[in-house]
């Protein structure tokens, strides 16, 4: 490989993993669903007037976004529903949408996007709230007691069992296909997710997947390497590349300074989050569990055995165990909203996962302190990796094991099936999403703080962002981080079975208190492994394994 390219790949964000790789590697990566380093590095070309204007509102680095800037961006992003609705076409419609205000996002933003929408359309939306940990519960309670009282949803795939698998969805019209343009999706959000039965009933409005944030300052400061090199590390002082590094990282820093100020490491998010925070553990896990040579990984694939319980995944228990004393106090007790928001967008903490939400965050959330001090690369690896078909630990000859962990297949809109019955509503419904999830909107929530993060092949184009304010470095780093984790052959990516946020929560709970010290790491798992065979006796064990078996794609 020439210098020049070495060193091209290395501003870009490119890890010295990723180079020496070789070249067959970075070919293969360019590959994939064209979105892979080719993407990232293409010249760039005139950015459509439109996305232009709309990543100027208001401009990254002149302040955190406002419901003014939202009612903004929808207005200007109105031609494709002017293109198929008459002006007061749906006077008359009332409709309720239940989604997330998660961070004063989400449905904060679609109060805002939809307000030229309705003004236009004539029709009005009324909001259901949730709170993140509030959300699969109450969702679970309307699908239980058959008391849908919403019309739009704002939806994880993970979900689609549930409510597409009983006729609760309405499926989606061709005219909306053609409007939100579906083929721009990358590779691993195309059909079968967002699909039941071979029907099309989500509107993408993101791609999720834990990437690995840290502190650059932290890891290039000469004080903290000298102290390294003085404890006795033979390893050169940088960002860790594998979990083992991680937890050898955490440790070293408990009582160092940085700046004057006690420096810490990584961050765990053990409070339960309604299900959602299980993510964070798995993506501890995903490098032990998920054997390249095996597309299963919470489960057995042909019994629905829980693999909750076997040596990878206790061991990223224990490593939360064991790693809690050397994080900040009470961090027990913070939950993934905290880890990202509260702690390492202000300062606190140098390595974290989270959805990709934490790059944009860093840049444009007036509450950041590290936007010019982070860098993104895919969730770390470990040295061995876990072979549950025959019960041993595999040394991998390509070295580390890596697994990226695709948590939740992203949120989407979906319509209900009750408004099927008026075509009038339907239309509105259907209209709404379609706006919600078109292609021009998505670029600007992916690049100011939202809830979502990339998701479409459109959303790789750098000079985009730059033109946006973003620094080229930085987007770069973090784009790429973004790709290579939907792009990654050994990923770990989401079972759409009915009731996995009730596998995730019942999980949440005995974690919490395995975490606190209440139960040993095995012990916890055991007890998460019954509590999982016991669930998938009542959903049906036979219909659980044909679904799983349907997600894995074997």
């Amino acid at each position: 490989m020439r210098v020049s390219l070495f060193n091209q790949l290395m501003r870009a964000g490119a890890s010295r993993r990723d180079v020496l790789k070789g070249a067959a590697g970075m070919a293969a990566l360019s590959a994939a669903s064209g979105v892979g380093l080719g993407a990232l590095t293409r010249p760039a070309f005139a950015a459509d007037d439109l996305r232009a204007q709309i990543l100027q509102v208001p401009g990254v680095g002149k302040g955190q976004p406002t419901d003014a800037d939202f009612q903004k961006v929808g207005e200007m992003c109105l031609g494709a529903t002017k293109a198929s609705v008459k002006q007061g076409e749906f006077a008359g419609v009332e409709l309720t949408f239940m989604g997330l205000n998660n961070q004063n996002l989400h449905n904060v933003l679609y109060r805002g996007f939809l307000k030229a929408w309705e003004d236009y359309t004539g029709a009005k939306f009324t909001w259901i709230d949730l709170a993140q940990a509030d959300y699969g519960a109450r969702l679970q309670q309307s699908i239980a007691t058959g008391t849908v009282d919403f019309d739009v949803i704002e939806m994880g795939a993970p979900f689609e069992g549930d409510v597409c698998g009983k006729g609760l969805a309405s499926e989606m019209p061709d005219w909306v296909k053609k409007q939100i343009e579906m083929d721009d999706l990358v590779n691993y959000l195309k059909p079968p997710v967002g699909t039941w039965d071979g029907k099309q009933y989500r509107v993408t409005v993101d791609g999720d997947a834990h990437n690995f944030n840290y502190r650059t300052d932290v890891f290039s400061d000469k004080g903290l390497a000298d102290a390294w090199k003085a404890a006795g590390n033979a390893t050169p002082w940088g960002v860790p590349t594998t979990w083992q590094q991680v937890q050898a990282v955490t440790k070293f820093l408990k009582g160092q300074k940085f700046n004057g100020q006690d420096v810490y490491g990584y961050l765990d998010a053990p409070k339960a989050w309604g299900g959602f925070g299980f993510y964070f553990l798995g993506s501890r896990a995903t490098a032990y569990a998920k054997h390249p040579d095996d597309k299963a990984w919470l489960f057995d694939a042909d019994t629905m055995k829980p693999r909750i319980n076997n040596p990878a995944w206790v061991r990223a228990i224990q490593d939360v165990i064991d790693a809690l004393p050397f994080e900040p106090a009470d961090q027990i007790n913070a939950d993934p909203n905290t880890t990202g928001f509260s702690q390492f967008l202000a300062g606190t903490g140098s390595m974290i996962p989270w959805w990709g939400d934490i790059g944009s965050n860093a840049k444009t959330n007036d509450s950041s302190v590290i936007g010019d001090t982070v860098g993104f690369s895919i969730l770390p690896g470990s040295d061995d990796v876990y072979n549950s078909k025959t019960g041993k630990w595999d040394t991998l000859a390509s070295g580390p094991n890596f697994s990226p962990n695709c948590a939740y297949l992203g949120w989407g809109v979906y319509v209900m099936a009750r408004v099927d019955s008026d075509e009038k509503k339907k239309k509105a419904a259907w209209s709404a999403a379609a706006h919600l999830g078109g292609k021009d909107l998505s670029l600007w929530c992916a690049a100011y703080p939202s809830g979502f993060q990339p998701y479409r092949n459109s959303h790789f184009n750098i000079p985009e962002w730059v033109a946006a304010g973003y620094d080229e470095a930085f987007i770069t780093s973090y784009l790429k981080s973004e790709a290579d984790s939907y792009n990654h052959p050994n990923a770990a990516i989401e079972p759409r079975i009915p009731g996995i946020f009730q596998y995730y929560s019942a999980a949440e709970d005995i974690l919490a208190n395995t975490f606190a010290g209440k139960m040993k790491a095995q012990e916890g798992a055991d007890a998460i492994a019954a509590a999982w065979e016991k669930l998938t006796d009542q959903l049906g064990r036979e219909n659980q394994i044909k679904l799983y078996k349907a997600s894995l794609g074997v």
